[in-house]
């Protein structure tokens, strides 16, 4: 079939990008193959859904992610057993960090499965589920579609990932996919809230008695984590937040949930590795409320936090805890909407104006360094945080990048992506192009390491050709670093090929829409950042130098009790 031809008549495949474009899904990411080559003409002769082809599967998967976060449920395409494979590192870490992608693989017609044919892509056995069983552990529900369970399975599919906020995982054999179906009579059902009315009663009487015990909102602080964010809950936090209003912080797996220009907010909290006001406002509260936190050993300073259970209200996804009581199911949405009764009431005895808290040590920041001194850590991460502006897309990968912009206050309005529990370096680069897809029309600021963007760097010739406004740092450091801090400063495997970016992005098919500079002093880095405000709708990279050694403060302290950890026991 050629290109330009339409598709004729109603097909499989046409109901699942029917169904994807129902949930808000305007892109398909992904690699082409053989077994899928038929069902990707029913997505790129749709009118609301575009295909985007990525350099490789893994990066497609990674991209897919990025658009999830934002806008709340993605799809990937790949062919069947090498594509899928080369998939399976993004769509694991989209399930550790509650992101809702619809994997949709391409594959032998059931007629060459049923003859159990040694196919290409196969492990040549005649056998056709290996690939299926490998993704049970990391797909919230997964299908394999025939002619006639194709409609109901997409829809159930599709729902436990929209509902679950987790990947999901579809195989489409090549004569399935151009099956004929019958067009859907109804949208899919609303997802429904499962909170049970009496442990909701329980909750609001245990919370009400401990967050009455406080004399004013100045006692009661919130901690604010990721779900909140994936369960669809941001606004409701808001709105508790302002009913107070109340000191708060977020950890930094849920940097910029919350407006971090804010009189109230606090910082971002890492257990012992917070600034001291950070810290004092969530330990020392009388009241503390914890909403969709999960502690991880990066995002809490090493498993450093102290949070006192008696004076605690730990909002979960499913389940609520007060004190040493709990309650479920009731989920985290419906239990900061309760919250904000509770708050406002506390409020209304509070005799004068909210206090404004001193600023954190995350808000201040030391004398401007001259134009002529060398680059390092700190002059990088303050220069950066004082480029950005609002509605920028801020996605720092793992490592150097990630936790030197943590402690740094983002303005209000800005979106910061960064992937701290599954940390694969390299994630964010294709994740920039999801991310500026799923926002249109918003400046991309990509900060990664130079040894992250080696790995993932073919994807900057899709973000050049998709003409993205973006500006890419890259740290060259020389190598691994975070690596280096913890352990083997000068070993080899630690070492890394020196790139020349600018060059590179050039041969990537920038042209006339990429602009790049090597910078080593802060008054270069200062003119390069300057002339990307000055061409906003362009792609600009900066290598920016730094000393090979040199890391964050926040990272140091990580990577001290990192290299420390005892040698399990043979």
């Amino acid at each position: 079939m050629a290109a330009s031809e339409p598709v004729s008549g109603y097909t499989v495949a046409d109901h699942l990008v029917d169904r994807l474009a129902e949930l808000g899904v305007d892109r398909v990411f992904g690699v082409p193959g053989d077994y899928s080559l038929a069902m990707l003409d029913h997505v790129t002769h749709h009118p609301r859904v575009r295909w985007t082809g990525c350099t490789n599967e893994l990066n497609a998967g990674y991209a897919a992610d990025g658009y999830g976060r934002l806008r709340g449920i993605a799809a990937l395409c790949t062919t069947f057993g090498v594509g899928e494979l080369s998939a399976i590192n993004a769509i694991a870490g989209s399930y550790a960090e509650h992101v809702p992608v619809v994997h949709v693989v391409g594959a032998p017609a059931l007629t060459a499965q049923e003859q159990r044919r040694p196919v290409h892509h196969t492990l040549g056995d005649g056998l056709f589920g290996h690939f299926t069983a490998m993704h049970a552990d990391i797909t919230c529900a997964r299908a394999s579609l025939t002619p006639e369970n194709a409609v109901a399975e997409i829809d159930r599919v599709l729902r436990a990932v929209r509902d679950q906020r987790l990947p999901g995982y579809l195989v489409v054999p090549a004569d399935v996919g151009t099956a004929p179906a019958e067009r859907a009579g109804a949208p899919l059902p609303p997802r429904a809230d499962t909170t049970d009315p009496e442990a909701l009663e329980g909750f609001v009487d245990a919370a009400r008695r401990l967050v009455g015990s406080a004399s004013s909102p100045d006692d009661v602080a919130v901690l604010a984590g990721l779900l909140v964010h994936r369960l669809g809950a941001a606004d409701t936090l808001a709105r508790v937040l302002a009913a107070g209003p109340l000191p708060h912080a977020t950890t930094p797996w849920a940097k910029s949930l919350v407006d971090e220009s804010a009189p109230r907010f606090a910082g971002t909290y890492t257990g012992a590795a917070s600034p001291p006001t950070t810290r004092a406002t969530i330990e020392d509260a009388a009241v503390l409320v914890v909403a969709g936190v999960q502690f991880t050993d990066l995002d809490s300073g090493m498993f450093t936090q102290h949070i006192t259970r008696s004076r605690t209200i730990d909002i979960g996804a499913r389940s609520v805890t007060v004190g040493a009581a709990t309650f479920a199911p009731v989920e985290l949405p419906t239990a900061l909407a309760a919250l904000e009764t509770l708050v406002a009431e506390v409020a209304a005895r509070r005799s004068g104006p909210a206090p404004t808290p001193p600023p954190t040590a995350s808000g201040t920041d030391a004398d401007a360094a001259p134009d002529d001194e060398a680059l390092g850590q700190t002059t990088l991460w303050r220069e950066v945080g004082a480029f950005l502006q609002s509605g920028d897309i801020v996605l720092a990968d793992q490592g150097t990048s990630f936790y030197g912009m943590a402690p740094h206050r983002l303005p209000a309005g800005v979106t910061f992506v960064g992937q701290p529990l599954w940390a694969s370096i390299g994630y964010t680069l294709p994740a920039l192009l999801g991310t500026c897809a799923a926002l249109p029309g918003q400046r991309g600021v990509l900060l990664i390491g130079d040894g992250a963007a080696q790995m993932t760097a073919t994807e900057l010739a899709t973000v050049l050709r998709e003409r993205l406004p973006a500006v890419i740092v890259v740290v060259d450091n020389d190598g691994y670093t975070v690596e280096r801090a913890i352990h083997g400063p000068d070993e080899p495997y630690n070492d890394i090929t020196p790139w020349d970016w600018p060059l590179l992005v050039k041969a990537l098919g920038g042209g006339d829409h990429v602009a790049a500079a090597r910078v080593t002093t802060v008054g270069a880095l200062r003119a390069a950042l300057a002339d990307a405000s000055a061409h906003p709708r362009r792609v600009t990279l900066v290598q920016a130098v730094v000393p090979r050694g040199d890391v964050p403060e926040l990272l140091a302290a990580l990577t001290r009790v990192l290299g420390a950890r005892p040698e399990p026991a043979s």
